[in-house]
């Protein structure tokens, strides 16, 4: 038996590196095709969500329309609007002390 020339031990490493590049370039691909099938599924939820963002952005750089309906609406209907501001001021008073409540949980617990 001849003993094994250093340049063949170093070509066969070479050879095991191009094909380990190879199987990862190959899993690479078929991991981003998975992915991308995924990502189809959500594509309506993630459409909504930017056109829900759209339309508060629009509301924020023309809020003379929202001014300008709940006007008329408290003018058409002022015990209706007052029942709904009832009803909102209620729900942000409770939603203001439940983020009270859970930050002072927080704090108590350092934060964790």
């Amino acid at each position: 038996m001849s003993p094994q020339h250093p340049r063949d031990s170093t070509g066969r490493q070479q050879l095991d590196l191009a094909l380990k590049k190879q199987r990862l370039l190959m899993r690479s691909s078929a991991l981003r095709e998975n992915f991308g099938q995924y990502a189809n599924t959500w594509k309506p939820v993630f459409a909504a969500a930017d056109r829900l963002r759209n339309g508060l952005r629009w509301l924020r750089r023309h809020p003379a329309l929202p001014v300008a309906s709940l006007v008329a609406l408290a003018v058409a209907r002022p015990w209706g609007m007052l029942r709904w501001a009832r009803r909102g001021w209620f729900a942000w008073q409770a939603l203001r002390n439940l983020r009270i409540a859970l930050l002072a949980k927080q704090t108590r617990s350092g934060g964790r």
